[in-house]
């Protein structure tokens, strides 16, 4: 006989995400400095993805719970979730 549980798995989300695969490059910084031409661009390609994700909410709450200070992370970067923590 085999038992089945439900466990409930706080980040489950993660694989319905639309930026599962190879995007690390958009969502995070380089290493070394960028132009903010360059920043911008990487943050809008990031955001777009974020659009049209089905986990989005899902993705910025636990951003925002987690304190996460890297990246684009349910459609908003670092500074934009410190602004939302702060309001």
């Amino acid at each position: 006989m085999r038992l089945v549980t439900d466990r409930f798995d706080p980040a489950a989300w993660r694989d319905r995400a639309a930026c599962v695969g190879d995007m690390a490059t958009a969502f995070y910084p380089p290493l070394r400095p960028e132009r903010r031409s360059v920043k911008t661009a990487r943050e809008e390609r990031a955001k777009a993805v974020c659009a049209a994700c089905p986990v989005r909410p899902q993705c910025l709450d636990q951003a925002i719970e987690s304190g996460e200070r890297y990246g684009i992370w349910g459609g908003m970067t670092d500074s934009e979730r410190s602004r939302l923590r702060a309001s």
